[in-house]
């Protein structure tokens, strides 16, 4: 069965456009609405190191960031190579995959039987899926994405102020994942998630913000005073979220994680007022 990417309707393979949004296919059949494979069939299992299992029928196929695949069954093939027709587009779509953060090339995992295939995080943290309708996006932070439906594209979202892609922990480029299909993102420590109602706000710790919807306005902001970013440890400046529209925070960074773990570290909790001015000059978040 094939679908339909506009609008999810099922597709008859001889169809030349869509019977229930009129989206046109012309004289090249189905192919050219840009259907998809039937939804996924996934489960996420595990607690702070979660695995994605996929189970794919066939004619699907799923496309992951190089390194994060664990395993897959024979009958499931795969192939690494870059987006694009032209190797202008190739080019550009590596660099812009770097400049997110990811690799330069994209596994791409389809079957023409049944098959299972799993994939999982580089370093502790959840997994997190979203269900994109056609046109729908997500905007997520840097290097988090980890596996998604072949009709899923991933592109650069930049920051429109200034002050957030200076001051904030994701810097000016963030991702942006955009539907139909189903993706998964990878983050650190647990998710709490927030709905913001219109004009309701949110201040995060800058880089802790997993994902948001693109209705979310984001920017970054000062903390009030000079006493509280000295001595309250959480450094200058805050992220401001303002709806409408759905956030993700993580418990735990990876920078966060790489400072805990530092061998220089002396351990314990206590921060002088001298120590907290110099985690705020070393901060990487």
């Amino acid at each position: 069965m094939i679908y339909c990417t506009k609008c999810g309707a099922a597709l008859d393979e001889k169809a030349r456009f869509c019977a229930t949004c009129g989206t046109p296919a012309g004289a090249a059949g189905p192919a050219a609405l840009g259907v998809l494979a039937q939804p996924l069939d996934y489960t996420i299992e595990g607690d702070n190191l979660q695995v994605i299992r996929l189970r794919l029928k066939p004619g699907q196929e799923v496309f992951a960031e190089a390194g994060k695949m664990l395993y897959k069954q024979p009958q499931v093939e795969w192939e690494t190579r870059m987006t694009g027709d032209t190797l202008g587009e190739k080019l550009w779509g590596a660099l812009k995959r770097k400049a997110m953060g990811e690799s330069l090339f994209l596994t791409y995992f389809k079957t023409n039987i049944p098959g299972e295939v799993g994939f999982a995080g580089s370093y502790p943290g959840r997994i997190q899926e979203f269900e994109l309708r056609a046109g729908q996006s997500v905007i997520v932070q840097r290097d988090s994405f980890l596996v998604a439906q072949a009709g899923v594209q991933l592109n650069l979202a930049l920051v429109k102020r200034l002050g957030a892609g200076f001051f904030g922990g994701e810097g000016f480029i963030l991702e942006r994942l955009t539907g139909p299909g189903t993706v998964f993102i990878h983050a650190g420590g647990d998710f709490v998630e927030f709905t913001l109602g219109a004009g309701e706000a949110l201040q995060v710790d800058t880089g802790s913000i997993v994902a948001f919807e693109e209705t979310v306005n984001y920017d970054i902001q000062f903390v009030g005073s000079i006493r509280t970013a000295i001595f309250g440890g959480e450094g200058l400046f805050l992220a401001t979220l303002t709806g409408p529209g759905r956030v993700i925070v993580q418990s735990m960074t990876l920078q966060k994680m790489r400072r805990e773990l530092a061998p220089y570290r002396s351990g314990g909790d206590e921060r002088s007022g001298l120590g907290a001015i110099g985690s705020i000059l070393g901060s990487d978040d």
